[in-house]
């Protein structure tokens, strides 16, 4: 019962720090169309890169619009030139949701670079 009151709680607390937060402003550095509106952008991105890896890695189909590569090189600032840090166009929103990104325990955050797990170009 303790746990239950305690996640409870948790979950409270968090909700009334979002409420409180001011919502990131994104900036788009690279002019042009999404692959989709922002709305359904911000509700299924996982969902659409999830697809995506599974096409990628079990049939070989690489270069579509929804893969991670093609995001990161719309999105990545132009000063920067990566997605994370305090600015990142993904960093930004996941901080404020307190979603982890563990995209890049694997890939690189940055347009143009190789794959960090296996040094080949995706």
């Amino acid at each position: 019962m303790k746990a239950v009151a305690l996640a409870l709680l948790l979950a409270l607390t968090s909700v009334l720090a979002l409420a409180g937060a001011p919502k990131p402003v994104i900036r788009i550095e690279n002019p042009g169309q999404c692959i989709a509106p922002a709305a359904e952008m911000r509700k299924n991105h996982m969902e659409m890169l999830k697809h995506q890896r599974d096409r990628t890695l079990r049939q070989g189909i690489r270069g579509e619009a929804a893969s991670l590569n093609e995001c990161i090189n719309c999105h990545a600032g132009k000063t920067s030139g990566t997605v994370t840090g305090q600015d990142g166009f993904c960093q930004q929103c996941h901080s404020y949701v307190a979603v982890k990104l563990d995209c890049w325990d694997c890939h690189q955050p940055k347009a143009g670079n190789q794959h960090a797990a296996t040094g080949v170009k995706p």
